[in-house]
């Protein structure tokens, strides 16, 4: 049960959303953003980032929203997600792909461990600086988000597969704040 009396009938960060339109649209556009937007990474792998910290910071809202939709963008790959989920440093990805997930775990624990030694293994391994700069952007974003959704005790499903149409929603449409009717 939510700790304050938001709009029935939207889970997680939808119900904060249609709650605050003014800065909902805001919180969207950022996601659209680093999510969607002209960005070196795939929208498979901005999601991927965003579910791996959501997962770290215990999000279940946001973890499951966001593997749906780096499982619907990952296509015949989504198996990806559950092995980066399970373990990262096993999973079958690629090591730049394990080098930025180092960093966005390094944001969501202490932004402050991400060293000079970090992010040269990230280069060593093809990053680009702008991969490095949206990763460490998706991690502390989602930070943001995670506590967000979890500091108001937002609806969060527990069936699993009321997921999967928020994932491709995300997926297809992007980003849109919910319409409420006042």
């Amino acid at each position: 049960m939510p700790y304050i009396a938001l709009p029935e009938g939207y889970p997680g960060i939808r119900s904060l959303a249609a709650y605050r339109p003014d800065t909902g649209a805001a919180l969207y556009a950022l996601a659209e953003a680093l999510l969607r937007g002209d960005s070196a990474l795939s929208q498979a792998e901005g999601e991927l980032i965003a579910t791996f910290t959501s997962s770290l910071n215990d999000c279940t809202f946001c973890a499951s929203s966001h593997a749906a939709a780096a499982r619907y963008l990952f296509a015949t790959d989504q198996v990806l997600v559950d092995a980066v989920l399970a373990d990262y440093q096993t999973a079958p990805i690629s090591d730049k792909m394990k080098a930025l997930l180092t960093i966005a775990k390094r944001v969501q624990q202490d932004a402050r461990t991400v060293s000079e030694e970090v992010v040269e293994v990230a280069r060593q391994q093809g990053a680009t600086d702008r991969e490095i700069h949206d990763t460490v952007l998706i991690a502390a974003t989602f930070c943001m988000f995670n506590r967000y959704v979890d500091g108001l005790a937002t609806l969060t499903p527990t069936d699993p597969a009321a997921y999967e149409p928020m994932g491709e929603r995300m997926a297809t449409l992007g980003y849109v704040p919910p319409k409420v009717e006042r």
